[in-house]
């Protein structure tokens, strides 16, 4: 009997008493002007204070600057063999150095490592200058690049994060970065894990010490000035969950590291990303009229991921809202009903039905006969 479908069932076994929700304590305080944790896969906030704020990002600034050269990779317009001239005003740059010299030429790959290792200012005004034409410009570049991700509290003024006015960014806005960057460019990401850079024979330590004292974690960046206090961008990935966690103006070194490892043990702890549904699998079937198949296959376009508190997944309620009286033909990808996933009666996610294969128009006689049988039926046309 074709009709309007509407189907609700609990992702568990049919019959079975669904399992009570679990119970998840609070985040933990946090040390810091504003953190953020956020599940990479879904962009889920599992714990956040002050994540919109925006504050100065130190050296945090740097994540966008080789995010930008990452971006000229991929596009051909920079080279990793490229040589860049060093100029003296990238020479005589402040703060954490690479130790470059003015009037040589530099390798954009040891420039890259310079940026994200050693946190050297000098070389990252030296890139700037190569890829822009100078550090302004650049600047202008990283702002473009800030607003297509949606990093909607963040203003650079420079490559490097040294104090300037009106440049700042967002715990929130550094963790869409960060999850940008491992996405798009997981090889140039790679080099946030190295744990030593050695150039003019002068080798520095990565100064995420996290690096050694947690081997889930593999990136990404610290910053520091008197004004944005101790900052740190962290990534850590268990199984298939990856975490990030922005912390911003702690109060020291060791501050930023221990709030950082608290937030991913509470994350761990408690929550699970759960890839529940794959991209064009079957999910159900909707009743088809006039066509030469009487049904067709219903999934979803994209994988359904959700982060849910561990245990969460047996309470999940899943329901078909399809539309009334599919009618061929029908096209593979024609949207015809919204998949709706609850919790405790609230909706937590939602994402459209599409059929899974094309459904041709029937006969003049098979179609004759599904009108009469809609007709006594009482389905409206």
């Amino acid at each position: 009997m074709k009709f309007k479908m509407l189907v609700a069932a609990a992702l568990c076994a049919s019959g079975i008493v669904r399992a009570a929700m679990p119970i998840v304590p609070p985040a933990p305080g946090v040390a810091a002007d504003s953190f953020i944790l956020m599940d990479a896969a879904t962009r889920t906030l599992i714990a956040e204070s002050n994540s919109d704020e925006p504050l100065p990002p130190a050296s945090l600034t740097k994540l966008m600057t080789a995010f930008v050269a990452a971006a000229e990779l991929e596009s051909g317009r920079l080279s990793l063999s490229d040589r860049v001239h060093v100029s003296v005003n990238a020479w005589q740059t402040e703060g954490s150095r690479m130790f470059i010299r003015e009037g040589t030429e530099v390798s954009v790959e040891d420039l890259l490592r310079g940026i994200i290792i050693q946190s050297g200012n000098d070389a990252t005004v030296a890139l700037a200058e190569h890829i822009a034409g100078d550090e302004g410009a650049f600047a202008d570049l990283m702002n473009r690049h800030a607003e297509q991700l949606g990093m909607t509290a963040t203003r650079f003024r420079n490559a490097t994060g040294l104090p300037a006015e009106d440049h700042w960014s967002s715990a929130k806005d550094l963790a869409i970065l960060t999850r940008e960057y491992i996405r798009r460019f997981p090889e140039n990401y790679a080099i946030y894990s190295e744990r030593s850079f050695k150039y003019n024979d002068i080798e520095q330590p990565n100064r995420n010490r996290l690096l050694w004292r947690n081997p889930e974690v593999d990136g990404v960046k610290t910053g520091h000035t008197e004004d944005a206090g101790y900052c740190l961008i962290a990534s850590a990935k268990r199984n298939e969950m990856r975490l990030i966690s922005v912390v911003m103006g702690a109060a020291d070194g060791n501050a930023r590291m221990r709030e950082t490892q608290k937030l991913f043990a509470y994350g761990y702890r408690y929550y699970e990303t759960k890839r529940l549904h794959e991209a064009n699998a079957p999910l159900t079937e909707a009743p088809v009229w006039y066509g030469k198949a009487d049904s067709v296959p219903v999934g979803v376009a994209e994988p359904v991921v959700l982060t849910l508190a561990k245990g969460a997944e047996d309470s999940l309620q899943r329901q078909f809202d399809l539309a009334d009286s599919l009618e061929a033909p029908l096209a593979a990808g024609d949207e015809i009903g919204v998949l709706r996933l609850t919790l405790a009666e609230e909706t937590v996610f939602s994402a459209p039905l599409v059929a899974l294969q094309s459904i041709e128009e029937s006969g003049v006689f098979s179609r004759f006969g599904d009108a009469i049988l809609r007709l006594f039926q009482g389905t409206p046309d």
